[in-house]
């Protein structure tokens, strides 16, 4: 029998600047307003596919877990071994999980560091550089803008056929540089401007997502559901006003209350009762304004425990990233959108040794392949829905990414 490998985790005390620590050019991350985890160096990995891909990634981690002696002395929400993982929006594609062999994370005034194997404790000097922004050329994704507006016309009109009632229509848009392109700049660029988003990167998918799928913690789970937008122009006065009349669109309402329904009826399925609000708030970012709905909830106290796994099992794919009812409007999808999501809309974020966890949405986001960067933007069709303004918030939604690429640190 192979001896146990040690995995130990140790208090820094001071909170530390997570993106700036980060020495290589693959990083892991999973950062918001200054807290979370970011981690580098690959102790294991794999990558999966298929229908059962949540069963098969908890069996990989726990089969993980049974190699570690684990010493903790901080017993903490995210301490211990940790598990970075992206999962594909479509059970064809692949999703990729990474165990680090750093993670150091940050909550309130306090920092702590994990390390797998006998090495003293990592040394997180010398790592904080200048980084400067590669000049971008872009092209079209995979279909033009003019195609795209087609479909989503195809989309409405198989909702007023009776197909479906809602269905989410992604496109992408490539830029390309001349050297590779180093995810730590975009990341600290997005941190910066979108400080209220969750800013991630695993195996070169890298975004800031305002929308949080999953957060499972002592048996409290938390989903906050994003749907409906409006672009802001920067004058609060004029913002307010149009918060005030997202809140009463009745397009922008009914595509939300179908993503609030999809979530709170998946996560009934493991908690005796959930807290669903009447109506929703107005989530307000840099450059545009959601409709937001937290829901929350107590799960079960069951013989088998309910973990991250078991829940991204029933709550992947959503009415906000795919569509209502869910099987139709994922063959709408695969029949107009034209593209592979990859691991846009899917499932991203970190999955402790207990099971807790908190697990993204992937968008306003891209990969990153060498010297290219695919961004990937997405907007829910309803019956209201016109093409040619469902194109203009796409194009809002690629904002974030596009300043990211451009700033220098």
């Amino acid at each position: 029998m192979s001896p146990l490998i040690s995995v130990t985790t140790a208090r820094l005390g001071d909170h530390l600047p997570l993106l700036d620590l980060l020495p290589d050019a693959e990083p892991l991350s999973w950062v918001r307003n200054g807290e979370g985890l970011v981690g580098w160096g690959v102790h294991a990995t794999t990558t999966i596919s298929g229908a059962n891909r949540f069963r098969e990634a908890r069996a990989w981690w726990h089969q993980q877990l049974e190699a570690f002696a684990i010493t903790d002395s901080v017993h903490s929400t995210g301490t211990g071994p940790i598990l970075f993982s992206s999962f594909s929006f479509s059970p064809e594609e692949d999703s990729v999980l990474v165990i680090p062999k750093v993670v150091v994370g940050t909550r309130g005034s306090n920092s702590w560091i994990t390390w797998i194997g006998e090495e003293a404790q990592p040394n997180l000097l010398g790592h904080i550089e200048s980084l400067t922004s590669p000049q971008y050329s872009w092209r079209d994704g995979t279909i033009s803008a003019p195609e795209w507006q087609s479909k989503v016309a195809e989309a409405i009109t198989a909702i007023g056929a009776g197909e479906i009632e809602k269905v989410v229509l992604a496109r992408d848009l490539v830029a390309s540089a001349a050297s590779a392109i180093d995810p730590r700049l975009i990341l600290r660029n997005l941190s910066a401007n979108y400080p209220s988003t969750w800013t991630f990167a695993v195996d070169g998918l890298v975004g800031a997502t305002p929308e949080l799928l999953l957060r499972l913690n002592r048996g409290m789970v938390t989903s906050r559901v994003l749907a409906g937008t409006i672009r802001r122009t920067g004058d609060d006065e004029k913002d307010l006003a149009l918060a005030a009349s997202l809140a009463r669109s009745s397009k922008d309402l009914e595509e939300h209350d179908f993503a609030v329904r999809s979530v709170a009826d998946s996560l009934a399925t493991f908690c005796p009762s959930t807290n669903v609000p009447d109506s929703p708030f107005v989530l307000h970012l840099a450059n545009v304004m959601h409709l937001a709905t937290d829901v929350t909830g107590a799960v079960a106290d069951t013989p088998q425990r309910i973990d991250v796994f078991s829940i991204l099992e029933k709550l992947h794919p959503s009415a906000a990233v795919c569509g209502t009812p869910t099987e139709s409007a994922a063959k709408v999808i695969a029949r107009l959108e034209g593209m592979s999501r990859q691991r846009y809309a899917g499932p991203v974020g970190w999955i402790d040794a207990k099971g807790d966890g908190e697990l993204g949405i992937a968008l306003r986001c891209g990969q990153i392949e060498k010297n290219e960067i695919r961004l990937f933007a997405g907007c829910g069709i309803v019956s209201g829905s016109i093409p040619e303004r469902e194109f203009a918030e796409s194009q809002v939604k690629f904002l974030p990414m596009e300043s990211a690429l451009q700033e220098s640190s």
